[in-house]
């Protein structure tokens, strides 16, 4: 599996698709009506994750007003996030940009995993996805939803099930339960048909509730 390049789309998406229109009723429904739209991959690794933390618990207005005052802080002539600008940066002005104090000590453990090469970054593409997320939730302020999260919209991997998503069970309830509330299990069972490609099918779910595509 080769890395996804910032802006790209998965090579396996109209297969997915396909796959999925003839096994699932709901899928068969729902893709014709986005059209054209896919996911795609933004950012490198350590800017997407860095972004999932300051973007913990606000709104999605208020990440972004943030986060472009915290990368104001360590400008780079290239626009990317580098663990060592972030490493080297006051606290005071951190928290300046609209930044928790717990957020800062995330970023800055984040930084330091980063740049001390604890995170295997370069052997991402040959490890399986449990595999990763392990690696992930063992940085401070990363869950298990984050690390799945960057499975999808960075690695772009095929067939996650993020049931911690608040959206996906919702979006099942709505599409698969007339509404009616969903436990784990069912949303399981109902995630397990869209195997092997259970990441595309959750990212039409989420636009099922929301017509904007969803990015990370």
């Amino acid at each position: 599996m080769t890395p996804a390049k910032l802006g790209t789309t998965p090579d396996y998406w109209d297969d997915a698709c396909k796959h999925l229109s003839k096994r699932d009723r709901v899928m068969r429904k729902l893709i014709p009506q986005f059209g054209e739209g896919r996911l795609q991959s933004r950012g490198d690794a350590f800017t997407t994750l860095a972004r999932s933390i300051v973007g913990q618990q606000i709104s999605v207005k208020a990440a972004q007003s943030v986060w472009d005052r915290f990368t104001a802080l360590v400008p780079d002539p290239r626009n990317k996030l580098r663990p060592a600008s972030v490493m080297a940066l006051d606290i005071s002005d951190a928290r300046g940009a609209g930044l928790s104090a717990r957020k800062v000590e995330y970023l800055l453990d984040l930084a330091q995993n980063f740049e001390a090469g604890t995170v295997h970054v370069r052997q991402w593409q040959q490890m399986d996805d449990e595999a990763i997320i392990e690696e992930l939730v063992a940085i401070r302020g990363i869950g298990r939803w984050t690390a799945e999260m960057f499975l999808i919209f960075h690695l772009m991997r095929p067939n996650v099930l993020p049931l911690d998503d608040l959206g996906l069970i919702k979006g099942i309830s709505v599409n698969y339960f007339s509404g009616e509330p969903v436990s784990r299990a069912e949303a399981r069972e109902v995630g397990d048909a869209w195997a092997p490609y259970r990441s595309v099918a959750t990212w039409y779910i989420w636009r099922s509730l929301d017509p904007l595509p969803v990015d990370y």
